[in-house]
């Protein structure tokens, strides 16, 4: 008879199966319960602030093909390398009062230069092209 008793559901296994299902339904309310805890506290935005676009732009970047691009109402600047595109995009509106359509960034990588047997590097930057509404433009040259 000892082969028959495999198939005999034990008491211990509901007592278990009970003791499972009450830790998933504790486990599921503490999940709801931060869940309502991170909808009250509130998000923190980061925001670039009037008057601090000094530390997002360095200069614009004056070059053949620059100029080229904006006649197409595409403008370059250099840009630290930690910025990125919504700073850059709040930093131009608030410094130069125009709509931003879209923003790119280009990572130019350092160079090796040499100068007779003597090697050097010229340093890399992050340039951003930034594109501005049509009827809109950035005086960056004053003529």
């Amino acid at each position: 008879m000892a082969i028959l008793d495999i198939f005999k559901k034990k008491k211990t296994d509901k007592l278990e199966k009970n003791k499972v299902k009450k830790i998933v339904k504790e486990v599921k309310k503490e999940k709801q319960e931060r869940k309502t805890i991170k909808e009250e506290l509130p998000k923190a935005k980061k925001t670039v602030k009037v008057g601090e676009a000094y530390r997002i732009l360095k200069t614009p970047h004056v070059a053949e093909k620059a100029s080229g691009l904006a006649e197409k109402n595409q403008y370059t600047f250099r840009v630290f390398s930690r910025a990125n595109k919504t700073d850059i995009k709040k930093a131009i509106e608030d410094t130069y009062g125009v709509n931003v359509v879209s923003v790119k960034i280009i990572n130019v990588s350092a160079k090796e230069r040499r100068l007779g047997k003597t090697k050097g590097m010229k340093p890399g930057y992050k340039k951003a092209i930034v594109k501005v509404q049509k009827d809109q433009k950035i005086e960056l040259l004053p003529r």
